[in-house]
């Protein structure tokens, strides 16, 4: 992997010696889902070019979903898109209340060239790009008469927005008058209101003629005109991704059945051509999709997303719906193979050639061994112990060996509830390799 950066190499390593899913850097070990590629990058190219796409993914808990909605999130920047990545809980961000969805996709709305949030950076660079169509049809001299121009074409791209949801481009017509004027306190204000923020200052409503803050079904109309102004500024359009969405099963009834009828509602604007340049992906674990408790209690959701689900080899990376499968044994060694050949690129040459293929494959079998043979749930620990506890040590200590110095050992502190249960109630598990 001699093309990797140092910076993108060191980000992915530190990510996984701490046991998390690295934000960037994904396409470096993206172990079996070279099958979805083709499929994936053809829904993408579907949203670029101004329509939308709904996708479901399932799969139990271990199986990489959050990693592939990650995955995809890279794909899709390398292709101009925003993308959001939103967790959806009882507490923080419960599905029914869209007002709330749409503040925490703000929040994490970010691009290849920006980090969350990026709300701001986005709409300074559409009247900039306004500013451009304009001086490309006529030549303006004079700053009011480009002003007056900008916010006339201004109006013009958000006419069929403003039809539905006037608000979002008054806050957008007085936030540019506040840049104008140098206001740039009312200009911040303005952006928090635009992003969906509760207790925003009442001048600040005032002076873009606004009131309130928002509500669930002006989310949706903010959520158009922000793929308005993303397919204004070049960006090739909007993912993103709900993820464990599965929280539903375990909230009340009644919030429950507000939360699936969201979600319908979600999926008919969608299909009703509402969002234009719209990738909405939602991650979810099967009792989710199959049971009693979960899209089963609406009918209409559960028509809309049944897929019928066989032998794996034959699944339909095409169909609304897409299970993830998860690891066995011979992933798991091929993943940290490849992980094993990231970090050798910048280390010290021994690296390689003491943490051989046989210890890598020997090491995903006692991790494996270790939480009950579940070879689903091991990649996050199994990759952690490689880095932390192996790659590191070869690559400080000249006379560190694995095999000799060693032993695998597997807390509960350290594992996650899920992990923790698969391997068992002991406070410790010692596995020799």
């Amino acid at each position: 992997m001699s093309g990797v950066s140092p910076a993108r190499r060191r980000e992915v390593i530190d990510a996984l010696r701490r046991g998390t899913v690295p934000y960037n850097g994904l396409d470096l070990f993206a172990v079996g889902l070279d099958r979805f590629e083709t499929a994936i990058d053809a829904e993408l190219d579907t949203v670029a070019g101004g329509g939308a796409v709904f996708k479901a993914v399932r799969g139990e808990y271990g199986s990489g979903k959050t990693f592939f909605a990650r995955w995809l999130a890279e794909r899709a920047k390398r292709r101009g898109f925003a993308t959001a990545e939103i967790q959806i809980s009882e507490t923080e961000t419960p599905l029914h209340r869209l007002e709330t969805v749409y503040r925490r996709l703000v929040e994490r709305l970010s691009t290849a060239a920006q980090p969350p949030s990026a709300l701001r950076d986005i709409i300074d660079g559409w009247f900039y790009t306004l500013e451009e169509d304009v001086l490309a049809e006529r030549a303006l001299t004079d700053a009011d008469e480009l002003a007056s121009a900008v916010e006339e074409l201004m109006e013009r791209r958000l006419a069929q927005v403003a039809r539905t949801t006037p608000a979002f481009a008054a806050a957008l017509r007085a936030y540019r008058r506040a840049l104008l004027s140098g206001d740039h306190e009312l200009a911040e204000g303005l952006i928090a209101w635009i992003g969906g923020q509760p207790n925003v200052a009442a001048n600040v409503k005032r002076a873009a003629g606004v009131k309130g803050d928002l509500d669930h079904f002006g989310a949706l109309g903010f959520l158009q005109g922000l793929l308005t102004v993303l397919r204004d500024s070049g960006h090739g359009g909007l993912l993103v991704v709900l993820d464990e969405i599965e929280t539903l099963q375990r909230v009340r009834s009644d919030v429950r059945e507000k939360g699936l009828n969201a979600l319908r509602q979600l999926l008919d604007e969608v299909d009703g051509g509402r969002f234009p340049g719209l990738y909405l992906m939602i991650t979810g674990t099967p009792p989710f999709f199959d049971g009693t408790q979960g899209i089963q209690r609406l009918a209409p959701l559960a028509q809309r997303l049944a897929t019928d689900f066989a032998d794996p080899r034959f699944d339909n990376p095409r169909a609304v719906q897409i299970r993830l499968t998860g690891f066995d044994l011979g992933k798991l060694a091929e993943l940290g193979r490849v992980i094993r050949d990231l970090y050798a690129d910048g280390a010290h040459k021994r690296v390689a050639q003491v943490v051989d293929d046989a210890y890598v494959t020997d090491l995903a079998v006692a991790v494996t061994g270790g939480l009950g043979g579940k070879v689903g749930i091991a990649p996050r620990l199994f990759l952690r112990k490689l880095v932390e506890q192996v790659l590191d040590r070869v690559d400080q200590f000249e006379d560190f060996d694995p095999r000799r110095h060693y032993t695998l050992t597997i807390s509960t502190g350290e594992l996650s509830e899920i992990e923790r249960n698969a391997a068992g109630s002991a406070d410790d598990v010692e596995l020799d390799l």
